[in-house]
């Protein structure tokens, strides 16, 4: 699959991707202040979604763009695509590790009965980069842009909790007990990508944060990730065999009585939903009798100061079953159960009727994969998506596209206005760098 020996043009070339993350501060993990690029990139390999899914490979070495397109035959194993593409990785460019993206889309392709809708294409499903080791250069808070570009909500108050409304119907007919709901926030960006990361991840700390730039698309134009994720999808460990997840429900401004949140019935309900729905989904690939619920529920700050929150979350773990590895973890778990909800092929179901758009990025995961099977991804929540061209000379996207969606978890006793406001608080973190008008 590795694409070696192509012939390449250099007269044009973009600037290689990039990825950063958040820096640790001794005492403060991450997200403390500057942020780190771990490494420089060496290859890209991407999930391309249209006309089926395949493997493409992108040029090794920060190379000047698309070298060919190539891999395994089209069909419905994409974990099992990926994880084969992400086993080249040692043999083909030494030691590093894998950085990237699962989008929401790629559980059409897992789970067809889901409901997901085919988004054609235009993002793909899955990318990650082959980082080397090393590498400490930061990314400059400034890049020189002053106003706050307005974000505005597509949907509007009306029809997101018009939506909210409609789920509560499917929920007293018993059709689902849990949906996740979420709508997005669009407007346009110009500047770095990477710059912006660095002043929300010093505002947010976030505990899986990462931006995340994109090897060119088929027109040219290129994804950056802004992702400020507090919630751990799964982390597997290859030695111990362990699996963990730390699913969050229910959400308080900052400023809030961590009291209320903690006796709320309603969230303590949806969080107790999750944990179950978590538990049986790593039960599908644990050994029997380990999976267990080390921390049923923990109130969080996350994000300090007026854009902050309070966040319930759990711990589930097992010890996964020998000879399974990262494509059957994926098939038994993604997408994650925290944004979705219970059952949740329905729940995905009424998420695709009712949310009226492609997800894309957002609420799949983000992070890393090593070569000896460990990994770790995170919730692509907290997540904002810049989708443009960039100045090659400067590095700044110019005018692109930027969404960030914000969601809340549906269950019987929600109110519709409070499930609206929870979005809008998951979205403060923003406001120091965007003029929100949902």
């Amino acid at each position: 699959m590795h694409a070696s020996g192509v012939t390449q043009s250099r007269a044009h070339a973009p600037a290689p991707p990039r990825v950063l993350f958040p820096a640790r501060a001794p005492g403060k993990g991450r997200g403390a202040g500057a942020v780190l690029e771990p490494g420089r990139v060496l290859a890209t390999v991407r999930l391309e979604a249209a006309p089926e899914a395949r493997v493409a490979w992108f040029g090794a070495e920060g190379g000047p763009g698309r070298q060919a397109a190539s891999g395994p035959e089209s069909g419905p194993d994409v974990t099992g695509m990926i994880e084969a593409a992400l086993g080249t990785g040692r043999r083909d460019w030494g030691d590093g590790s894998w950085v990237g993206f699962l989008s929401y889309g790629l559980a059409r392709w897992i789970e067809p009965a889901s409901g997901v809708a085919d988004a054609g294409g235009a993002l793909p499903l899955a990318e990650f980069h082959r980082i080397a080791p090393g590498g400490t250069r930061g990314e400059p808070a400034c890049d020189g842009r002053r106003h706050r570009p307005v974000l505005r909500s597509e949907s509007g108050r009306g029809a997101y909790v018009g939506a909210v409304e409609r789920t509560l119907e499917y929920i007293r007919a018993g059709d689902i007990y849990q949906a996740n709901i979420a709508h997005r926030l669009a407007g346009r960006f110009s500047g770095r990508g990477g710059a912006l990361f660095a002043r929300l991840s010093a505002a947010a700390s976030p505990r899986h944060g990462m931006y995340y730039e994109s090897a060119p698309l088929a027109d040219g134009t290129r994804v950056g990730l802004v992702s400020l994720s507090p919630e751990l999808f799964l982390s597997f460990d290859a030695r111990t065999r362990r699996l963990a997840t730390r699913p969050m429900k229910g959400t308080r401004p900052w400023g809030a009585d961590p009291a209320e949140l903690r006796d709320a019935e309603k969230d303590r309900a949806e969080l107790a939903m999750i944990v179950d729905l978590m538990r049986n989904d790593l039960g599908r690939v644990c050994e029997f009798g380990s999976v267990r619920v080390e921390r049923a529920r923990e109130i969080e700050r996350h994000a300090p100061g007026a854009g902050g929150v309070l966040q319930a979350t759990a711990t589930v773990s097992g010890v996964v079953r020998e000879g399974v590895g990262a494509a059957e973890i994926l098939r038994a778990t993604f997408p994650p159960g925290s944004v979705t909800g219970t059952p949740k092929i329905r729940a995905m179901q009424v998420i695709g009727e009712l949310e009226g758009f492609d997800r894309g990025p957002y609420c799949g995961c983000i992070g890393r994969f090593e070569d000896d099977g460990s990994f770790e991804l995170a919730v692509a929540i907290r997540t904002g998506v810049i989708v443009g061209s960039i100045d090659e000379a400067t590095g700044e996207f110019e005018d692109a596209e930027f969404s960030y969606c914000v969601g809340a978890g549906v269950v019987a006793d929600s109110d519709p206005a409070a499930e609206w406001d929870e979005t809008l608080a998951k979205a403060g973190v923003l406001r120091g760098e965007f003029d929100i008008q949902a």
